[in-house]
This record gives C-alpha cells, sequence and structure tokens, in this order.
C-alpha cells in the first residue's frame, strides 16, 4: 500500500485494492485519524507519496499474527482463523446481520457466509424456539 493509493473522495478518504487471490476490487473508507496517522509516518520515515508505506511480505504478516498470538496465550491462530473469528465477532457484534459480513467478506452469498462463520442449522433453530412465544 502507498499513500498515494488513499484518495480524497468529497468528505472522506478512501483506498481501493484489488485483492490478489480473487482479483475482486474493493473500497474502504480510510478514517482521517488514520489518514493523518500515516501521513505523519511517512513523513517521519522519508516515505515518499508512491513508496510502500510498509514493505512486508504476507509470509511477515502471518510471522507477526503468530508472535502476537502466542503473546496473548493463544494456540493455532493463523491468517485465515483470524480472518474466520474477525467476521464472526463483526456478526455477533452488529446485530446478526449476515449480509453486511457477507459483503464484508465478498461472498457471492449469504448461504456461503452462513457456513464460513459456522452458523448452523441448530443455531437457527435454537434462535426460533427462543422466540417462540412471541407467535
Amino acid at each position: 500500500m502507498k499513500l498515494s493509493d488513499i484518495i480524497k473522495d468529497g468528505s472522506r478518504y478512501r483506498l481501493s485494492i484489488t485483492e490478489q487471490k480473487t482479483g475482486k476490487k474493493r473500497n474502504y473508507t480510510v478514517p482521517i485519524e488514520i489518514y493523518i496517522y500515516l501521513q505523519e509516518y511517512a513523513l517521519e520515515n522519508g516515505i515518499r507519496q508512491e513508496d510502500r508505506l510498509f514493505p512486508i511480505t504476507s509470509r511477515a504478516v502471518e510471522k507477526h499474527l503468530k508472535q502476537a498470538a502466542a503473546y496473548l496465550g493463544l494456540e493455532n491462530v493463523g491468517t485465515h482463523s483470524f480472518r474466520k473469528f474477525y467476521a464472526t465477532e463483526i456478526y455477533k457484534n452488529n446485530n446478526y446481520n449476515i449480509v453486511l459480513v457477507q459483503e464484508l467478506l465478498q461472498h457471492s452469498s449469504a448461504a456461503i457466509t452462513q457456513r464460513y462463520i459456522g452458523i448452523q442449522q441448530k443455531d437457527l433453530e435454537d434462535a426460533i424456539n427462543k422466540h417462540i412465544n412471541l407467535l
């Protein structure tokens, strides 16, 4: 990622990327506080607008994630399990909005997202049974 990849779009900043694995284009809103932090980081480290901000490989990200997980006492944490955990937390903390998580993960259907984050038929039946008195 380069600082020049972040574009002012009206009153907000936007980062557009193409995912390597899927080739899909993604747009992210970059909070102004993050953008300012990145600008300061680049300035303090002599990084130009067109230079990579963080010259790091995906393998290095995996290594650092494992170190952070080990520090926290967590085992068997990888980039995929972390993505799954993150998606599940977004789902739980946003009123179980499966469509929101589907968009976040760029899945083609809500059913795929349900399987991905582990929503089983039993979970659905339990949810219905908890609210049966509404009928």
